[in-house]
């Protein structure tokens, strides 16, 4: 078998709308296409051998051991090897259970499709599951465990950390949209202006005079203690010296633990005596500089929360652990307990196994025992110097013990620190009676604290630590979402994104946009290029200063990750007409419309689909969909608008020479079209199917009518305004038109603007898209025959998979079905045409450049235009000049 292909999805996508996150694997089975599972001898036991699990795999039988059964009745092995890639990350602790299989028109090969949880891990088990399927076949034996193993790594090592990872998914509870901004803990909650930030349990919010107070141990006991906060008695030391006087008067046992430190790092606890000590600082200094000694405090070491300067939850911590038995080494004492269900790798499980480190070996060697030595019954033997869960320890919930006068002291602390986020450690032999009757000291105050024992303590109540952090960053009635409106179609999506955010931008609002010659934030351009994927979107979204987002959707990002963003507001088809088909397995026009239905499927219950009333594969969209449906039309007396808005719908048509909003029966004429410059004075009718769901999209947002004329008559077609859509500049001999038109639809479109041009020769710049079937392109030399009186062939700068020679002589075939005799002239470089076409051009002619570089083409127009229209400013020009 051969791998094509490895896709990951993001986003809503073309395989499902609800799971965003599916492996799409184009599979070649190659000679196993052949050798279906019940033609290879003994597969289906082997495979039952190796994953028994796998029984409760129902698959379409409807009940366990239904892939069992497919397996032994017979099935190919692209479904075998997505049971396979499901079963693999859920041995490995991430339990995903969607998937499908799907032939594509090739014999032999499939889109095997599959969910995953790490993206990496994904794209591991795809691979894994294919050799592993090539093992059982081939009745090879082979490591299963070693890819569990590498697959449980590679997640500890692209995971979002308990913390952040619980607030996130309390986030997506609530329908917050998120987006990790770099591969640790640092995550975008929200989007546009409306976004919060969080690093592990720090937030946006946080202060950072507040971090660096808790980070500061000298500084936040000084600060403790002015506010007659208990803490222990100590000393900042640096050197032996300092170690001498600081243990003369603080007096056995200490604690020496870095300035700076946290998560127990670099700490010594009951240290009792000199070479203790001297070995205790030597481990804090390889943390900091500076180095806090102070008096060991005995009892329970508790974990307090502390969110929004309220009480939360609280713990009571055990470090590591073994019990003797009399008989078992230490090391088997360990081993016992890391066979606890609970414990895993990392982060995987409630509890982390426990590892023999440094630390474990220095407590053993000052207790004069090995891994070998074997405990007496009932002694228990501390493995490490800190309570850390992450380190093996374990956590016990308190939170309802919690003494009220120790709630309050919690409270205050966070207050007098500065932290909203706040975890507090306190020894005490009892957290259920007040501090100061117990003893008890506040050893430490924590920036960005754990929640791992919060959340799935060892014993007691679990607490949703995260709710509270979600309510303070987002409190009621605040906004976590900016307007959202999604645009596809085969063509008027640019100029349809475009207009759009220029209505949202006259209606006051911040827009960022993408579309297929930028990213645009405030109309600033920030990226050029095609700029319609996913990764687009999300620039867009993570912009602080946008409040309002438009964003192309092309077929392309679709197919290649799914959207940049889980649901949108608003939802724009424009229309399915033949581009692009043959590629990634679209292959019809149906498939096509399936691609870009996927935009109005993710728009939200309460957002509406504006949809073109005039394309019936566009209005078959709307079966299905759980949102609000608009539609538009070029034709007043379609049926379908009529009866939608006798029902109390909504549409925007082409009425009487206006735009026109219908509300059920009522009317809004919004302008004249021939007022509207996007049109040419009407002579561009196809520009209307690029208005019409623009001004319905700013009516649904209740923008003023008055400010969508007002757009509508500002948005002048321009090399600034819409590169590359009806470009128009008039020389002294000629006029030339730059635009994007690229396929059929778009040839077809501009032949009708060209009907109502009066000009003589028309000359078209035209090129065949390498990545398209071959009557496409045949397709494009028909229309161009019809449409230019002389013709200049062209090439792209990308070929696509072609050759420069193979497009040409397909459109010079396309050309001479038409019209044999016509004039034309083969430049395959762009520029060179260009020129040539100037330099050649007859007086009345009108020019028309379908460029694929349209920034490359505007700046070598607008250069000609410089050149001819030059400016000289006389002194006899200046009014008022004596």
């Amino acid at each position: 078998m051969k791998i094509r292909e490895i896709r990951a999805m993001r986003g809503p996508n073309y395989w499902s709308i609800r799971r965003h996150k599916l492996i799409v694997m184009k599979l070649d089975l190659q000679e196993m296409e052949e050798l279906p599972s019940n033609k290879i001898d003994g597969f289906s036991e082997r495979m039952e051998k190796m994953f028994p699990t796998m029984y409760a795999h129902e698959c379409s039988e409807g009940h366990p051991g239904g892939f069992f059964k497919r397996v032994q009745d017979g099935t190919w092995m692209g479904h075998v090897v997505e049971h396979i890639a499901l079963e693999i990350q859920t041995l490995a602790g991430m339990d995903v259970g969607f998937g499908r299989t799907r032939s594509t028109s090739e014999h032999g090969v499939y889109n095997v499709v599959f969910a995953y949880m790490e993206e990496k891990v994904g794209v591991y088990a795809a691979r894994a599951a294919v050799r592993i399927t090539e093992a059982l076949a081939a009745n090879e034996p082979y490591d299963l465990e070693d890819d569990i193993q590498k697959m449980r790594e590679i997640r500890e090592d692209e995971r979002l950390g308990p913390s952040t990872g619980s607030i996130v998914d309390e986030a997506k509870g609530r329908g917050i949209p998120w987006i990790r901004l770099n591969r640790h803990s640092l995550v975008m909650l929200g989007y546009g202006v409306n976004q919060k930030r969080i690093q592990a349990t720090v937030t946006s919010n946080t202060s950072s005079i507040a971090v660096e107070i808790a980070c500061d141990k000298e500084d936040t006991k000084n600060l403790l203690e002015a506010a007659n906060i208990p803490v222990p008695k100590g000393k900042i030391i640096y050197d032996k010296d300092d170690l001498k006087d600081a243990i003369e008067y603080i007096g056995y046992p200490v604690v020496i633990k870095p300035i700076n430190g946290n998560h127990g790092r670099g700490a010594t606890i009951n240290i009792r005596s000199w070479e203790e000590a001297v070995e205790g600082l030597a481990a804090a200094k390889k943390i900091s500089r500076g180095v806090i000694c102070e008096k060991y405090i005995t009892g329970f070491d508790h974990r307090v929360l502390v969110i929004n300067y309220k009480f939360v939850a609280a713990a009571k911590r055990t470090p590591a652990l073994v019990i003797g038995d009399g008989k078992s080494s230490v090391q088997q004492l360990i081993d016992e307990v890391n066979k606890d269900s609970r414990r895993g790798y990392g982060h995987e499980k409630v509890l982390t196994a426990i590892k023999v480190d440094d630390n474990t070996n220095n407590i053993l060697a000052e207790k004069g025992l090995t891994l070998d030595s074997v405990l007496p019954v009932d002694e228990i033997l501390y493995l490490k110097s800190t309570a850390n869960i992450s380190t093996g320890g374990t956590a016990t919930d308190v939170t309802d013990l919690v003494h009220p006068h120790n709630v309050f002291m919690a409270e205050r602390i966070a207050r007098i620190v500065g932290l909203d986020i706040c975890g507090i450690d306190i020894m005490t032999d009892d957290i259920s009676e007040p501090l100061d009757d117990t003893g008890g000291a506040i050893l430490e105050v924590n920036a960005a604290p754990g929640f791992r024992m919060h959340l799935a303590p060892t014993d007691g109540l679990p607490r949703n630590v995260a709710e509270p952090v979600i309510d303070m960053l987002f409190p009621p009635g605040s906004s976590y979402r900016i307007p959202i409106v999604a645009v596809s179609g085969t063509n008027g999506k640019t100029t349809t994104t475009r207009l759009t955010a220029h209505i949202a931008k006259t209606a006051g609002y911040k827009v960022g946009f993408t579309t297929t010659d930028g990213i645009y934030i405030q109309n600033i351009m920030m990226q050029r290029g095609d700029c319609t994927g996913p990764a687009s979107a999300e620039f867009v979204l993570k912009d602080p200063t946008v409040d309002f987002a438009v964003l192309e959707c092309a077929r392309g990002g679709i197919l290649r990750a799914g959207l940049g963003f889980g649901t949108c507001d608003i939802g724009i088809i424009t229309n399915i007409a033949a581009d692009h088909l043959g590629l990634k397995d679209i292959n019809t026009l149906e498939d096509m419309a399936r691609v870009k239905s996927v935009v109005v499927e993710a728009v939200m219950p309460s957002g509406y689909a504006i949809l073109n009333a005039d394309d019936e594969l566009v209005t078959n969209m709307s079966k299905g969909l759980s949102c609000k449906i608009a539609y538009f039309s070029m034709d007043e007396k379609n049926p379908l608008v009529k009866a939608h808005c006798e029902k109390g719908g909504l549409a925007a048509i082409a009425e009487n020479g206006y735009i026109t909003i219908c509300k059920g029966n009522w009317k809004i004429r919004v302008e004249k079209i021939v007022n509207i410059p996007l049109t040419f004075r009407g002579k561009a009718v196809f520009m209307i199917q690029n208005i019409l769901p623009a001004v319905l999209t700013g009516f649904i947002r209740n923008f003023k009518i008055e400010d969508i004329r007002l757009a509508l008559e500002t948005f002048i077609p321009s090399p600034v305004q819409t590169p590359g859509r009806m470009n128009m500049f008039e020389f002294k001999k000629f006029n030339v038109m730059v635009d994007y038109a690229h396929n059929p639809a778009g040839f077809q479109a501009i032949a009708r603007f060209l009907e109502k041009i009066e000009a003589k020769p028309k000359v078209g710049i035209i090129a065949g898209v390498g990545d398209r079937r071959d009557e496409d392109i045949l397709s494009l030399g028909t229309l161009a025959a019809k449409m230019f009186d002389e013709i200049i062939v062209r090439q792209d700068r990308n070929l696509r998979g072609r050759s420069e020679q193979e497009i040409i002589e397909l459109m010079l075939k396309g050309i001479h079905a038409v019209d044999p005799s016509k004039k034309i002239t083969v430049i395959p470089s762009e520029p060179e045409a260009i020129d040539y076409a100037f330099k050649n051009a007859k007086k009345g002619s009108f020019i028309i450049i379908c460029s694929d570089v349209v920034p490359d083409a505007l700046d070598q127009v607008m250069k000609y235009k410089e050149e001819e229209d030059t400016f000289e400013l006389t002194a006899a020009d200046i009014p008022n000049l004596q």
